[in-house]
């Protein structure tokens, strides 16, 4: 649907017809294409005329697979600095005086 979706927008074509090529070759596509595709439509508008064009069912039929799967393997960074096993209070071999 993406493919046919976004003929008139060739960067979001490419990575459509890319991410379908690999489905149908390797029948798994890498999170990051994904990613790259959710983005680069959503900044050349294709999503907005996706959701003014189908219903909202039908919208999310077409995005909520995309973004699951993205969400499912896309590892998730923590923002907060690694912790110092011997200066946190909680893990420490001994408390600080």
């Amino acid at each position: 649907m993406f493919l046919s979706e976004s003929a008139a927008y060739p960067a979001v074509a490419s990575i459509a017809q890319s991410a379908y090529d690999r489905l149908v070759a390797d029948g798994e596509i890498d999170y990051r294409m994904l990613d790259d595709l959710i983005g680069e439509a959503s900044g050349k508008g294709v999503l907005r005329d996706l959701r003014r064009k189908y219903s909202p069912a039908a919208f999310d039929a077409i995005i909520e697979p995309i973004l699951q799967e993205i969400g499912r393997a896309k590892p998730i960074w923590s923002q907060r600095p690694p912790v110092d096993p011997d200066r946190d209070p909680l893990t420490a071999a001994s408390w600080p005086r």
